[in-house]
């Protein structure tokens, strides 16, 4: 891996590295502004698709962490524009929240409750039974199965967790035997469209995250540098235990500061 200084782009995972639910992990505002004050950039790759673009930068500026629109780029706004590319005009089923809809429209994707050509998984803390139902019958008629993301837990306070997207897809999978395509990390899709946007070389970025096989994942896929922090999801010995190797491991991203 390249010095830390040398890092010109990083990406941000959120949920688990930069906070967790309402609250800032320590550290995580002084590494912000750090990454301003040495003129770097950086962006917000969260596999977060149960909220939106919009409630993000409210979410984020509530908590005083700067942002605007081109710091944000999450699973959901990556499955919209794989969907207005890849699948244009096709219609789609959603299982998620409304936020993820909203996200949906802006990209003028097609949602529809009959007689879907797909069905589309996000993470959904507005789910009900109705929806897993319609789900498994659209599936079964032959819809195509995609999801945001493959995370299957969801860090909240009191080092507690919920069931991610990857949970409510594993559901699916068992009921319909079908598996979804993951447009979110650690699909590499996500990162090689932010890399053709900004520019930066391949060896001068940097993905940081809490997850092994999202986050990692991901940052290998894409041949980008990686960080590991323990502040969410993973511990040393699920580290021990993956296939996954991060370039380097820290216990939060207060320990790069001092490398900037």
């Amino acid at each position: 891996m390249v010095e830390i200084k040398d890092i010109e782009l990083f990406l941000l995972d959120m949920d688990g590295t930069v906070y967790i639910e309402n609250q800032l992990i320590d550290g995580s505002e002084m590494f912000l502004s750090a990454i301003i004050e040495n003129k770097k950039k950086y962006i917000f790759l969260t596999n977060n698709s149960s909220i939106n673009k919009d409630d993000y930068l409210v979410k984020l500026k509530n908590m005083g962490i700067p942002c605007g629109a081109e710091n944000i780029f999450s699973s959901g706004m990556a499955a919209g524009l794989f969907l207005s590319k890849n699948r244009k005009g096709k219609k789609v089923f959603l299982v998620g929240t409304e936020a993820l809809a909203m996200e949906m429209n802006k990209y003028e994707v097609k949602l529809t409750e009959k007689n879907p050509d797909i069905v589309l998984v996000g993470f959904d803390r507005e789910i009900c039974y109705r929806k897993i139902e319609k789900a498994c019958e659209f599936l079964d008629n032959g819809a195509e199965f995609i999801a945001t993301n493959p995370d299957l837990l969801y860090p909240i306070k009191n080092k507690r967790f919920i069931p991610d997207c990857g949970s409510i897809c594993h559901m699916l999978t068992v009921a319909t035997k079908k598996k979804p395509l993951y447009i979110g990390k650690p699909n590499r899709y996500i990162i090689d469209i932010l890399i053709e946007k900004t520019g930066f070389p391949r060896e001068n970025v940097v993905l940081i995250g809490d997850r092994l096989y999202t986050d990692i994942a991901a940052g290998i896929n894409a041949d980008i540098n990686t960080i590991l922090v323990l502040s969410g999801e993973t511990n040393l010995h699920m580290l021990k235990e993956s296939s996954y190797q991060p370039d380097l491991v820290i216990p939060s991203i207060k320990e790069l500061i001092k490398l900037l």
